[in-house]
């Protein structure tokens, strides 16, 4: 009789000790992703704020239905990730959402023309290539679906911040 209290009373200290490394670890784990996820949204928020952009120029076709512009990058932050970065368009119909193309004239896309550094195309950028650094501008080619002539366009980066103009 002895021996199973003995042994009853090792199974529930193995017991304790199995839901005690349970519970810690998994409160251990819930405070790593919620300090990571926090991390996390307070780089994607600096990134945010450092981003500035401005549309310096465009011009539209009244037959084509083509729009180019220039996006200018007057804040602090590295705009890389163009797969990510939407115009919309508003004619007379209703309004259009393009997204990225590398290259084409494909309707309902947009795509980058060139980036320069300084006030013209022939001052091609030198400190990473392809990529929109603070103070260059983005030679930008827009193709929508139809001919009706743009009452107003915006362009959106990944991170939600965006320029826009009424024509």
């Amino acid at each position: 009789m002895a021996v199973a209290e003995i042994i009853g009373a090792a199974i529930g200290v193995m017991m304790l000790v199995i839901v005690a490394y349970i519970l810690v670890g998994s409160v251990l784990t819930t405070t790593d992703v919620v300090l990571n996820a926090q991390k996390d949204s307070t780089l994607l928020q600096g990134a945010r704020l450092g981003t500035t952009i401005e549309i310096a120029s465009y011009g539209n076709s009244t037959f084509d239905p083509w729009l180019n512009f220039n996006v200018t990058n007057n804040g602090n932050e590295m705009i890389t990730d163009f797969e990510h970065m939407d115009v919309f368009i508003f004619t007379s119909s209703p309004l259009q959402h393009l997204t990225y193309e590398a290259s084409g004239d494909n309707s309902g896309k947009w795509r980058k023309i060139g980036i320069y550094s300084g006030p013209t195309l022939n001052d091609a950028e030198v400190i990473h290539p392809n990529q929109l650094d603070p103070g260059e501008k983005m030679w930008v080619c827009a193709t929508y679906n139809n001919a009706d002539l743009i009452k107003w366009f915006q362009i959106t980066t990944g991170n939600g911040v965006n320029a826009q103009t009424t024509i």
